[in-house]
């Protein structure tokens, strides 16, 4: 039971950090900071609209990504870290964007590329516009995979708390 326990307190150190940082303890309430070369897709207010939900299993429910409040449709779209567009265009009925950085792939969605798959992007360049219909407000929703699995974009962008290792007695 105590290492069951341990188990779980110790889990969250092993994935909230930013990747390549490790895990280090921080104060009750301290936030994770960006990761080094990542930015958010949109400007104005950080209002996460939907939080990240991991399913249970690779094929049940969740939500797969963030939806981030933007402050209307059309507004411009950047890159959230640099690398090469693995893809531009449309699934099912969505405009979406995915950029490739080593084994993580970035996607936002529902944006109207002004790029092409292939070009080499930069942080923080203009990859397209806002498309309306995701969220009932304005946003864009920012998925990550890693290696194929999905992720948390708040490991990327910051904001999540950190992990506290708390004794057992």
């Amino acid at each position: 039971m105590r290492h069951a326990l341990l188990a779980l307190v110790l889990l969250p150190l092993l994935v909230l950090g930013p990747p390549g940082t490790g895990a280090a303890l921080a104060a009750p309430g301290a936030v994770d900071p960006a990761a080094p070369g990542w930015v958010w897709p949109v400007d104005g207010p950080r209002i996460i609209v939907r939080p990240y939900l991991a399913p249970a299993t690779p094929y049940a429910a969740g939500h797969r990504g963030v939806d981030l409040g933007a402050s209307g449709s059309g507004a411009e779209v950047v890159a959230v870290t640099s690398g090469i567009v693995h893809f531009a265009g449309v699934v099912v009925d969505r405009p979406v964007i995915t950029v490739r950085q080593g084994q993580v792939l970035a996607t936002v969605e529902p944006v109207t590329p002004l790029v092409a798959a292939g070009d080499r992007v930069e942080v923080g360049q203009v990859i397209g516009l806002l498309e309306p219909g995701h969220c009932a407000r304005p946003c864009v929703h920012l998925g990550v995979r890693v290696a194929g699995e999905y992720v948390s974009p708040l490991l990327y962008l910051g904001g999540l708390q950190r992990a506290v290792l708390l004794p057992l007695d």
